[in-house]
Formats: C-alpha cells, structure tokens, sequence
C-alpha cells in the first residue's frame, strides 16, 4: 500500500514545476470546455455532476481540504440550494475535535482531507498545478490560446488508461497514454454508467472524466467568472481612457503643432 501510494502521489502530487513537464511527456488531449476563453463561463450543470463524479469515486482517496462545503451555493459554481448544501455537508466524515471527540461536518467547514497509506494527493489546487499544453519556449502562446491545460490534463489520466497492467516489485501498474513513462500505479477510477446523473445525462467514461474536471478546475479557480468580469471592465475602461488621453493630447498641442519656434 505504501508503494501504490507513493506511486500515486507522483502521478496527480507534483510541484507546479514537474507538472509542466509532466503535462507535456504525456499525450493530452484538447477539450472545449465551456470555461475557456475571456468570455467562457462554469456550466452550472456540468459542475453539479462533476461534484457528484467526484463524491462517488474520487473523495474515498482524494481531498478537497482547501475547498469551504458553503461554496457549492455560490453563484457562478454548483450554484446548489442551501439545504443541499448542509444535507451533503452533513454526510460527509465528520470532524474530529482536539479532545479526540467528534462532531458532524458542517457547510460552513471544508471538505475532508486524506491521508495515509493508499491516499492520493489532495485535489483542491490541482487543475492550476497541472498544465496540459505549451508554447515556444518562454513565450507562452499556446496557454494563452488553450489556457494552461490543466482539466484536460486530469481529463487525459482519467481517459488514457489501455487496459493492459503488469506486475513489478509486488505492485501493479496500469498503461496509460497521459502519464508520463506510460505506466501509473492508480487503476482507472471510472467506468460506464458507474454513477447515475439526476439529469438523465449518459454516464460514460469519457463524460464523467471531462464533469470532473471541470469541477476540480472550479474548486481551483472558483471566482473565475468574476475575475473574467473584472478583466473585462478594467480592459473598457483603460481603452476608454487612451481615447480621452489622446484627445485632451491633440487639443492641448493643437494651437502649437505646425507653429515654427523663433
């Protein structure tokens, strides 16, 4: 268990650094998801089975310790009802008190963390640690483009498994194409119809790993949308502004331009 831990922890755990280069070893795939781009915005239903995805397969070995439960009602995420909020707070693994005691898991406390042996690494940052695509070197054209790739890194792992395995030193490796080296010590974590979507939408493999992450990118970045806002104002605003500085330039010289200087 220790192994597969270890194992585990190199493949989703690294620094932002060896992430890059990871992300470029494998093969990523690019998907359109809707948050991309200056005027993309979280597909509020996506976000709602991604968060399900994750509960269902991801949360026995994965955390989200970073992540307040209270954001889930939040506008521009899950967008969920407050008493789905504390319904789903309060099924989640309890919290244990200094004293050893415990108490059940509010909305207004994080979601649990994960540790120990089989435990993967804590999820809440890993769409921004993980980067799927590059540009020239030093220029960042492509991320600028694509964005840094980081979901569709996570979407890659999660769909990149071949189906062969083999055996060395007592653990069990399984073929994957995103991974760098080929070889990862998580078996895959999802399969067809393995949860259920309240939506009725078709739970396959493929879906369900693009729901997640896009969900992890929102536990990542969960005021995206009002940053993308802020972004969009500020640039109107300093366009704006250059024209009413060129204009008070051009009245301001216009008396003088075109004068000779005795």
């Amino acid at each position: 268990m220790r192994n597969l831990a270890i194992t585990t922890i190199a493949a989703l755990g690294l620094s932002a650094g060896a992430a890059l280069a990871a992300g470029a070893a494998g093969e990523v795939k690019d998907v359109a998801f809707s948050f991309e781009g200056p005027f993309g915005t979280f597909d509020q239903l996506q976000l709602q089975r991604g968060l399900q995805v994750y509960t269902e397969s991801c949360s026995g070995c994965h955390g989200l310790k970073q992540v307040p439960i209270r954001t889930l009602a939040d506008e521009g995420g899950p967008h969920l009802p407050a008493d789905q909020v504390r319904a789903y707070a309060a099924n989640l693994d309890p919290v244990m008190l200094p004293d050893f005691e415990e108490r059940p898991r509010e909305w207004t406390d994080h979601f649990p963390a994960r540790s120990g042996d089989g435990m993967g690494p804590d999820l809440s940052m890993m769409a921004k640690a993980r980067a799927g695509f590059h540009g020239p070197y030093g220029t960042g054209i492509s991320q600028f483009i694509n964005g840094m790739g980081g979901p569709e890194y996570i979407y890659s792992i999660l769909t990149g498994y071949t189906g062969e395995e083999k055996e060395e030193a007592g653990t069990i490796f399984y073929e994957n194409k995103a991974f760098p080296g080929g070889w990862i010590a998580m078996a895959p974590p999802l399969f067809d119809e393995m949860v259920e979507y309240a939506d009725g939408s078709e739970a396959t493999t493929s879906h369900m790993a693009e729901d997640v992450a896009a969900f992890l990118m929102w536990s990542a970045e969960p005021k995206m949308m009002a940053r993308k806002q802020v972004g969009f104002v500020s640039v109107l605003f300093l366009g704006l502004l250059t024209v009413l500085l060129y204009l008070t330039n051009k009245r301001l010289w216009a008396p003088v331009k075109g004068k000779k200087v005795a």
